[in-house]
């Protein structure tokens, strides 16, 4: 990321709290906002501040003029992420309405609307609802599946030594592009609507994992099912692309695979 430029273009340090800033996304994104000369504070249960009971929020909202949310829930299951979702967004919202936060940004998913049939999106969309119903000014940013996450579609898609998955594409990105992109909305005014991120190239998903799995020496065989689901439902080729104009990343699936699993010669 090019901290330089983006300190152009905040020259006034600010107070930033990252909901679940211990985890993938919100640890890159503390580094980042950190090297601009923020006052961060990475919050999390481990750190004293839970979304879900409300403690310790009034001390961590303090002052703050951002709160961005990139936490996630411990289970998939329904009724648990609903209710992490709901619960941890009214409790955060109600801690930025008294301490008078000027921006919330929330980390959302590409495709959230379009996949009702999983109870995760479900609860995704419940989070987003929530946070336009407030009074806080917001962005909702939509990012594309993590290049990260791949072993975890290919696990989930796993029956014996075969991967079923479907041939819809997907445009994910690398979890640095995600921080990178997050960093800049963090540093600009609300947009009071939604902003999407995605990664430079299309894939079908089944191609995607066929790609980790062979650069990882992985001997599971994926075979093409236009019927097999993702978070339990059937996808399309709309279902986790980005619409028009999206902010894209700049780091490419082959080349995370080369730098991150290709060993070098000794």
């Amino acid at each position: 990321m090019n901290t330089k430029s983006l300190q152009n273009k905040s020259s006034k340090n600010m107070k930033i709290v990252v909901i679940g800033g211990n985890g993938l996304i919100g640890t890159k994104l503390v580094n980042n906002l950190r090297a601009l000369g923020h006052e961060v504070v990475a919050a999390s249960p481990k750190s004293g501040v839970n979304t879900l009971t409300g403690e310790g929020l009034a001390t961590a909202l303090t002052d703050a003029q951002v709160v961005v949310d990139v936490a996630n829930s411990p289970s998939f299951e329904d009724k648990a992420v609903m209710e992490f979702f709901e619960q941890s967004s009214r409790n955060l919202l109600a801690a930025e309405a008294v301490a008078g936060v000027g921006h919330h940004v929330a980390l959302s998913v590409v495709g959230t609307d379009r996949l009702q049939a999983s109870g995760y999106f479900r609860a995704k969309l419940a989070q987003e609802k929530l946070i336009t119903a407030s009074k806080t000014p917001y962005t909702i940013v939509h990012a594309t599946q993590f290049f990260e996450f791949v072993s975890g579609i290919a696990q989930g898609a796993t029956e014996g030594q075969t991967v079923r998955l479907p041939a819809a594409l997907m445009q994910p990105m690398v979890s640095d592009d995600v921080a990178a992109a997050l960093t800049r909305v963090v540093l600009e005014a609300p947009v009071n609507g939604i902003v999407e991120i995605a990664g430079p190239e299309k894939i079908q998903q089944d191609e995607l994992v066929r790609r980790y799995l062979r650069a990882t020496g992985d001997a599971r065989t994926v075979v093409t099912d236009p019927k097999a689901r993702y978070f339990g439902t059937e996808l399309n080729d709309q279902s986790l692309t980005p619409g028009a104009n999206p902010r894209l990343g700049f780091i490419r699936f082959d080349d995370w695979l080369k730098g991150s699993f290709v060993r070098k010669p000794a």
